[in-house]
C-alpha cells in the first residue's frame, strides 16, 4: 500500500480485512463443530489442553509482528474459547469471589466463553469438580516467593481428580481502599495469608502501625475494604474496578519477580503428550536410611529431569512423609513408564496426579 494514503482509505481497508476475518472465524467455528460431532461419537472430552497449547505455541512462533507474541496468544485464546463453547460451555470453579488471582488465572486459561463458578475455599473447588457441579477447577499450588500451598497438596493426596493443565500468572499486588483514602489514613490491612506474607516487608516499611487481618481470598478482602472506612485490602488491580475501590499503592509485593502457579483439575489428565509436558506424582516410602535417594535413582537412570520435590507429613504417622514430585515428561512416554514402574516396586504408595502441558515460561 502507498505510504501516503488517507485515514478514511486506511479505515476502509481495515473494514475489508475485518470482513475477511469474520468469514474465516466462522469457517473455523464450523470446523470446530464438526470436530465436536466426532468427539461426541467417540465420547472424547471437550477440553484438550495439549492441543490448545500446541496451537498457541505454533502461532506465537510463526508471528512476525507488529503484534507481540503475548497479544497473539491472548487473541487466539479467546478464539479457542469461543470455538470450544460451541461444543460445550465449560463450567470452571475457582477461589472466589470475582477478581481473585485464581479467577484471573482461570480467565487466562479458558477465556471469556467459559462459565465461572466462585467457591469459598479450595476444598469447595475440589468438591464442585468431584460432584459434577463444575467441569474443571483452578487451584493455587505454588508461589515463587512463599513456596508450595500445603493445603492444595494435602487435598491432592486423597482426591480422585487429576491435574490436566497448569497456569503461571505474574502476581502484582495493589493496596486498595475506598476512594479518597490515603496511605496515612489506613489503619487495617486485610488479605489472604499468602498475600500478606508476600508483602510483609512493604507493610512493615510503609504501614508499620496498621493492623493486619486474614481473609479467605483477596477479593473477599476487597469487598470488606469497600464496606469499612480506614480498611485497605491487598488484591489485584482488577479487584479495584470490580469492587469500586481506588488503588492507594501499586506493586507492593516484596519481590519484583512474583509468580503463582495454578493447577487445572478435572476427572482426566491430558492423555496425549504435547511434546513439552510435566507429570506430577505423590509417593510415601518406608522409614529407612537412604530410602529417598534409592527411590529417586530410577529417574536418573532413565534420563528424567526432576524439577521439584516437596515433602508433607503423614497426618496419622508422626515423622513420616509424603513426597510430591514434578518431572519433565508425560506418563505415556516409555522412559517415564519404566521409571515409575521401578519406583512403584519400592514405594509404600505411588499415585500419579496427572500429566499435562507445561505452562509457558513467564516473567512479570
Amino acid at each position: 500500500m502507498p505510504r501516503k494514503v488517507s485515514i478514511p482509505a486506511l479505515r476502509r481497508h481495515i473494514d475489508r480485512i475485518d470482513d475477511q476475518l469474520l468469514r474465516l472465524l466462522n469457517e473455523r467455528a464450523a470446523l470446530a463443530v464438526s470436530i465436536a460431532e466426532q468427539k461426541a461419537r467417540t465420547n472424547s472430552g471437550v477440553y484438550a489442553p495439549g492441543r490448545e497449547r500446541g496451537v498457541l505455541t505454533r502461532l506465537a512462533r510463526a508471528n512476525r509482528g507488529p503484534l507481540p507474541a503475548q497479544h497473539v496468544r491472548a487473541i487466539f485464546r479467546e478464539i479457542i474459547s469461543a470455538s470450544r463453547s460451541l461444543e460445550q460451555r465449560l463450567t470452571v470453579a475457582y477461589l472466589g469471589p470475582a477478581a481473585t488471582f485464581t479467577h484471573l488465572a482461570a480467565r487466562r486459561q479458558f477465556g471469556a466463553a467459559a462459565e465461572y463458578r466462585p467457591a469459598a475455599t479450595v476444598v469447595d473447588i475440589f468438591r464442585d469438580v468431584e460432584s459434577g457441579r463444575a467441569d474443571l477447577g483452578v487451584v493455587p499450588v505454588e508461589n515463587s516467593t512463599e513456596g508450595m500451598v500445603a493445603h492444595t497438596l494435602d487435598l491432592l493426596v486423597e482426591s480422585p481428580l487429576r491435574i490436566c493443565a497448569e497456569v503461571s500468572l505474574p502476581v502484582r499486588h495493589c493496596l486498595l481502599a475506598r476512594a479518597g483514602t490515603t496511605l496515612a489514613s489506613v489503619r487495617r490491612v486485610i488479605a489472604h495469608p499468602q498475600a500478606l506474607a508476600q508483602c510483609r516487608r512493604w507493610l512493615a516499611r510503609y504501614l508499620p502501625g496498621a493492623r493486619t487481618g486474614e481473609a479467605a481470598s483477596n477479593a473477599a478482602a476487597a469487598e470488606r475494604a469497600g464496606a469499612e472506612s480506614g480498611t485497605a485490602a491487598i488484591a489485584a488491580e482488577a479487584a479495584a474496578e470490580a469492587y469500586g475501590l481506588a488503588v492507594v499503592a501499586d506493586a507492593i509485593q516484596d519481590e519484583p519477580v512474583n509468580l503463582t502457579r495454578f493447577l487445572v483439575l478435572g476427572h482426566h489428565d491430558a492423555e496425549q503428550p504435547s511434546g513439552d509436558d510435566k507429570t506430577s506424582l505423590v509417593m510415601s516410602v518406608r522409614d529407612e536410611v537412604g530410602i529417598l535417594a534409592r527411590m529417586l535413582r530410577p529417574f536418573a537412570a532413565h534420563g528424567i529431569d526432576l524439577i521439584k520435590i516437596e515433602s508433607r507429613p503423614l497426618r496419622e504417622r508422626p515423622w513420616e512423609y509424603f513426597f510430591f514430585l514434578d518431572l519433565k515428561g508425560h506418563r505415556r512416554e516409555r522412559r517415564v513408564q519404566r521409571a515409575l514402574a521401578a519406583v512403584e516396586r519400592s514405594a509404600l504408595r505411588l499415585k500419579v496426579l496427572g500429566s499435562y502441558p507445561a505452562a509457558p515460561e513467564l516473567t512479570p
